[in-house]
């Protein structure tokens, strides 16, 4: 079967990227996010037989077991790592690359009750960070980056590393090659620096400057 084909390789990615739950019976007693994964296979391939009520009731029990909801018509590549996932949630025409890693507190969510694709598409090695909203129907391109807690509602480049809200580009191509070489599990380094802030500390930096030139101009220094 497929499905169970999927579920081995989600089983290995966790051996690879979880440092905390290490072995066969710590990984399937203790990882939910390899249960939230697991079920979300499962459920997929009875949504994929014509059974949906059947995949939609097993579902919200996984959700009520895991905190991950992942709806069961998502189309998920392989080794999808879901780490930490309380909170994560992945709406109905979501579709994920190969080697995507997820984060608590998640959002893949739509922008239109319309019955279309209104959920975002991730591309292959993408990391998402934890708190991320990733919004609409739009595009994360392959080995991108979506810093923690950023607001995502346009396009991302492949291998670009996001922040901020509205999330922004942020770093050099230097810093993408350095970004694919190291597994950041928050999609976050020193190199990143948020652009509003950035920005608000170049104002906070000029009006300090024309303060001290105005009471200069007035006598008072």
């Amino acid at each position: 079967m497929r499905w169970w084909r999927l579920v081995c390789e989600d089983y290995k990615v966790v051996a690879v990227r979880d440092p905390a739950t290490k072995g066969f019976f710590s990984i399937v007693s203790l990882h939910t996010g390899f249960w939230a994964v697991v079920a979300y296979r499962v459920q997929h391939a009875l949504w994929g037989c014509g059974l949906r009520w059947l995949a939609r009731f097993l579902a919200l029990g996984s959700r009520w077991l895991t905190g991950v909801e992942i709806h069961p018509a998502v189309v998920a590549g392989r080794r999808l790592f879901v780490d930490h996932g309380m909170g994560v949630v992945i709406g109905e025409t979501a579709v994920l690359g190969d080697d995507v890693s997820i984060y608590q507190g998640v959002t893949l969510g739509g922008t239109s009750w319309q019955a279309q694709k209104r959920h975002p598409t991730i591309g292959n090695d993408v990391i998402i960070g934890a708190g991320a909203k990733v919004i609409g129907a739009i595009m994360v391109g392959d080995g991108a980056r979506v810093g923690s807690n950023a607001v995502v509602v346009k396009d991302v480049p492949a291998k670009a590393t996001v922040v901020g809200v509205p999330a922004q580009v942020v770093g050099d191509k230097k810093e993408a090659q350095k970004a694919q070489q190291e597994f950041r599990a928050y999609a976050q380094s020193p190199e990143c620096v948020d652009p509003i802030l950035a920005m608000l500390e170049d104002l906070q930096e000029r009006v300090g400057r024309l303060e001290a030139e105005n009471r200069r101009l007035r006598g008072e220094e």
